[in-house]
């Protein structure tokens, strides 16, 4: 079965600084794949050059089967690969309802983009209560919100999030991993960058670990929390 995304020997950096060695993963449709690692060890920049904001040095993309490492950003964004970036990236003077309608800036028919922006609310129904605020008042877990939701405006069908736990506090990372996990079980494939493990290897089916720009481990979640290195490096269990 041809894979949804597959990446094949990339490598890509910053200037002189090489960030991705020879990284190769892929994702079939209706999966739930985890990209795991330290901070530094190369899940952001996979995800960037998987979006298109980097150019792999080497190695190729591949969306079902269709090389797509030369695409510009818009396009991939238009075959329905979309990035929830690190950091959110929302318009902190825009109110709430105008980011979420800047994720619907390709689709031309109105009346389907309202109703895209129904399904938002029903995932997030506090960003219904907040869509006349600025989005720069948010708090850190309803930004993270309305970043994930501007995404799903762009109707994807590979969403990748890079660190969506990224400085919340536990109940609010419970909350939206729940709300992922919705999202998936509504058909989205999601390629998920994060630092806690734990709570990444229960949502994902597959899971790569990246360490210093390469793939070290990969296999099925639960074989995964199951391996003692991976338990003592992330997890905090010994490993014996």
């Amino acid at each position: 079965m041809t894979a949804l995304l597959m990446a094949s020997g990339v490598t890509a950096g910053y200037g002189p600084i090489l960030a991705l060695r020879g990284v190769s993963l892929e994702v079939q449709e209706g999966e739930v794949v985890a990209l795991l690692g330290a901070n530094g060890a190369g899940k952001t920049t996979t995800l960037r050059v998987i979006a298109g904001l980097l150019s792999p040095w080497t190695g190729s993309l591949f969306w079902e089967g269709r090389p797509i490492h030369a695409l510009p950003p818009e396009q991939r964004v238009a075959m329905g690969i979309v990035l929830v970036p690190e950091g959110r990236g929302i318009f902190p003077d825009l109110t709430v309802r105008e980011n979420l309608w800047l994720g619907a800036w390709r689709h031309r028919d109105r009346r389907r983009a309202q109703q895209d922006l129904e399904m938002v609310f029903h995932y997030f129904p506090i960003l219904r209560e907040r869509q006349t605020q600025r989005a720069g008042t948010l708090s850190g877990g309803e930004q993270q919100m309305l970043a994930i939701g501007r995404a799903l405006m762009a109707r994807p069908r590979l969403l990748l999030l890079d660190e969506p736990s990224l400085g919340l506090a536990p109940l609010v990372v419970r909350e939206i991993f729940a709300i992922l996990q919705a999202i998936h079980a509504a058909g989205t494939t999601l390629l998920i960058a994060e630092q806690n493990v734990h709570l990444a290897l229960t949502l994902a089916h597959r899971a790569y670990i990246l360490q210093n720009g390469e793939i070290r481990l990969h296999g099925e979640a639960k074989s995964l929390r199951d391996n003692p290195e991976i338990r003592a490096l992330y997890l905090g269990r010994p490993a014996g």
